[in-house]
Order: structure tokens, then C-alpha cells, then sequence
């Protein structure tokens, strides 16, 4: 019964992780920081979205790999399983929020923030069950293998995949797509409320 409680949980998690970095896209303000990576190879490809998403995260898998070697578990493998939902929600979130897009400049804000927090929430639902997406999986692995307070972790790896999304989208398509200050506004959001949900649920940092 715990298993099947950490599985409905962790599916709960992945729709609002979902929708949440859809919400946050469709501001046209830039998307969530772990989602830069994605994004940007969407304009460099006929992808969608939610495939690419699939692909960049199934390189943080092998990331946890080579951090966590013997200490990586069989059951951790189930993320790539979980990654096909993943872009099927996030693929179907930018449908939904697409809906309500706006031109007005503080309202796009207004929902970039909204997606940013329920990104959060379902990041915090994730440690709640104890089963993470390849993002949070990699975060985890570090905060665990180094001992650091996951939010401090999250806010770090937050920061530096915009970094690298610029890095890239500057030398291949010699501008800079699909990041602007929404970005940078999501990374201090999302981890700040990860560890504020925590705390509500109990959950150590």
C-alpha cells in the first residue's frame, strides 16, 4: 500500500510539473530554468516540446548514474518510464494554457508566476513520494551525495541551465530564443517554494 501511495503521489507530481512548466512557457516570458535546455532545441528542430524534454532528461538519468554509481537503485531506472508522461503533459499544458495568453505584459507575469508555484508544488510532491523526474532526480543525487539542503541545490542547477541554453542557442542560432527575464524570475521562485512546501509537509531539507 506505501508503494501504491508513493506511485499515486509521484503521478499527481508529474501533472502538476507538467502543467506547470507549460503555464510558465506560455507567458512568452521565457520558460522555467530546467526547462531551458528543451526549449531552446525546439527551435532548432521540428520536435514538440514535450519530446525534446524526454531527450535532455534522460541525460540528467545518466548524470545520477555517474554520481550515485552502486548507490543508484533499480526502481530509479522507472524515470524514463515516467519521462513519456512528463512530455505528454507538458505537451498538453501548453494546449490548455495557450488558451489564455495575453498581451498585457504584467499579466503574462502574473502567469509566469503561477506556473513557476505549481511547478514547485509538484516538485515537493515528488520528495513527498520519494520518486523524482530526471531534473529533480539529478538535484536529489547531488544534495544527497554531497550533503547540501536540496533547495540551495535546486536554485544552483536552476541558474546554471539557462546559463548553458544561452551558451548553446548564441553559438548555433547565433541569438538568444525562447530565455528572457521570466527565466530568471522562475529560477529564485521555484526553489524558495520548494522549500517552503516542504516545511508544510514536513519534509527535511
Amino acid at each position: 500500500m506505501k508503494i501504491l501511495r508513493q506511485f499515486i503521489i509521484f503521478f499527481i507530481a508529474i501533472f502538476f510539473c507538467g502543467f506547470g512548466t507549460a503555464i510558465t512557457t506560455q507567458a512568452n516570458l521565457g520558460t522555467t530554468p530546467i526547462s531551458t535546455l528543451p526549449y531552446v532545441f525546439t527551435f532548432m528542430s521540428p520536435l514538440s516540446f514535450g519530446t525534446t524534454t524526454f531527450i535532455i532528461n534522460f541525460l540528467f538519468i545518466i548524470g545520477q548514474i555517474f554520481i550515485l554509481k552502486k548507490e543508484f537503485k533499480k526502481i530509479d531506472y522507472f524515470q524514463v518510464v515516467t519521462l513519456l508522461f512528463f512530455g505528454y503533459f507538458i505537451d498538453l499544458g501548453m494546449y490548455l494554457a495557450g488558451l489564455f495568453q495575453s498581451d498585457v505584459y504584467i499579466l503574462r507575469m502574473v502567469m509566469l508566476v503561477i506556473g513557476s508555484i505549481v511547478l514547485a508544488f509538484g516538485v515537493t510532491l515528488e520528495r513527498l513520494a520519494d520518486f523524482y523526474l530526471p531534473g529533480e532526480g539529478l538535484v536529489q543525487a547531488i544534495s544527497y551525495k554531497y550533503k547540501l539542503a536540496f533547495d540551495k541545490v535546486k536554485v544552483c542547477f536552476d541558474v546554471a541551465q539557462p546559463t548553458l541554453a544561452i551558451i548553446i542557442s548564441l553559438i548555433i542560432l547565433h541569438n538568444i530564443s525562447g530565455l528572457r527575464e521570466g527565466t530568471i524570475v522562475s529560477a529564485f521562485i521555484v526553489g524558495p517554494f520548494v522549500g517552503l512546501f516542504s516545511k508544510m509537509f514536513k519534509l527535511k531539507s
